[in-house]
């Protein structure tokens, strides 16, 4: 059975469609006006092997908190859609991810209980770019928490987040999405051996 979902979410400030494919091999197709926050999906997708789709659009002329922190509560919405009951799945997953000179842990455990640790020691100073219409763009870098705390409020999951070392913001963000992905992957995919079981002695998640 396909591991699919598709969410819509619009607001005053923000309208979001994304669809997620648990089992993709790693295409990501979102439009997306932030281009440092596309970057992030790209490798998120790429190193979760998740197929994502969709379109995001909000009110940048005020700041990027809203698209980004909706973004996530979407792409949240979206694994547990696709996740259903968690039946067969591992559950948890981890992975230390290098990044040049950057050193990223992530940890996550879908146990149906919302929980952010996030310590990726940023400045705080949005990166700075050229927009594809040749003006300056930029990525605020303290969305980076809202995003995480957007999806595991709605993917129900607990998630660690830390950097262990590392100078810049730009390699630490990308090495913890890249972790964040891997750990994601490995605790969504199905544990053969357990065959189709709840993860949980609860019986349930």
């Amino acid at each position: 059975m396909a591991r699919t979902a598709t969410v819509t979410r619009n607001t005053k400030e923000t309208q979001i469609t994304l669809t997620l494919n648990l089992d993709g091999s790693g295409k990501c197709d979102v439009e997306n006006p932030i281009g440092f926050f596309d970057h992030m999906l790209q490798a998120l997708c790429k190193h979760g092997l998740f197929d994502l789709s969709g379109t995001l659009k909000g009110d940048l002329e005020v700041d990027q908190h809203h698209l980004i922190e909706d973004t996530g509560i979407a792409l949240g919405e979206c694994f547990a859609k696709a996740l259903g009951d968690c039946a067969g799945i591992f559950r948890s997953g981890n992975c230390i991810y290098p990044m040049d000179e950057s050193l990223c842990r992530a940890a996550v455990d879908f146990g149906g209980r919302p929980y952010l640790v996030c310590d990726a020691d940023l400045t705080g100073i949005p990166l700075v770019s050229i927009g594809q219409n040749g003006k300056e763009a930029s990525f605020q870098t303290d969305c980076f928490d809202d995003f995480w705390q957007g999806f595991v409020s709605t993917a129900k999951c607990n998630l660690h987040l830390d950097t262990l070392r590392g100078r810049s913001d730009h390699h630490k963000m990308e090495g913890l999405f890249k972790a964040a992905a891997r750990a994601i992957r490995q605790a969504t995919e199905i544990d053969a051996r357990r065959n189709g079981a709840i993860p949980s002695t609860k019986g349930v998640i």
